[in-house]
């Protein structure tokens, strides 16, 4: 109860930001790890929050060590710390990721998304995706969950970026209901990408 205040609280402060006026649900977090093990390696969590998602990691044996949590709010940042000592915690902007390195030269094998993706504008989306991605094996992917009725990443940029996108499952027992995309690479070129031409001519590099 207390955690769900905590973040009621938090989406007061900033609805944009949150999106959700309650923390992800156990079906949720279930199905959005449901793909990762101890043998994925490496995971990086963007957007933890109050760690619904981090603790459904845990028990699917992914060690704390493995876990790099990325947040942007300094309430939830300073739990997880608290909670996780073991794992690296950043009170950052997910958008600057390509700018840290998480674990000693070491690349992810999945990055797990409780970011609002629907609520960002297109140069930020696109900054998160290309750091994500570099982040990763070649291999790794990218899941994120959404509100919405299909995924949170259009198809022209996924296209552009060299992406795909397939929907893994629904968590209807969620509040709201919700569903889980798989995003990975249709192809190399990812790494060696440093523009993304569009109408607004986003600059990611």
């Amino acid at each position: 109860m207390a955690e769900t205040f905590g973040f009621f609280q938090a989406w007061l402060k900033n609805p944009l930001r949150v999106a959700a006026i309650a923390p992800s649900g156990r079906a949720l977090a279930s199905l959005i790890t449901s793909e990762t093990s101890h043998d994925t390696g490496p995971v990086i969590e963007l957007g933890p929050g109050t760690g619904a998602f981090t603790r459904a990691l845990i028990a699917r044996g992914v060690r704390q060590e493995d876990l790099a949590l990325i947040e942007f709010g300094s309430e939830f940042a300073a739990a997880l710390q608290f909670h996780y000592p073991r794992a690296r915690t950043l009170c950052m902007d997910a958008a600057r990721l390509r700018t840290v390195d998480l674990f000693d030269g070491r690349s992810a094998g999945a990055v797990v998304s409780g970011l609002p993706l629907l609520s960002m504008p297109p140069r930020k989306v696109i900054a998160i995706l290309i750091g994500a991605f570099r982040k990763m094996e070649p291999d790794g992917a990218l899941y994120q969950f959404t509100y919405g009725p299909r995924c949170p990443v259009p198809p022209r940029l996924l296209d552009h970026l060299g992406l795909e996108a397939e929907r893994i499952g629904g968590a209807f027992a969620n509040l709201p209901p919700a569903a889980v995309y798989r995003i990975r690479r249709t192809h190399p070129p990812l790494s060696t990408l440093s523009r993304f031409s569009s109408r607004q001519h986003v600059l990611v590099e």
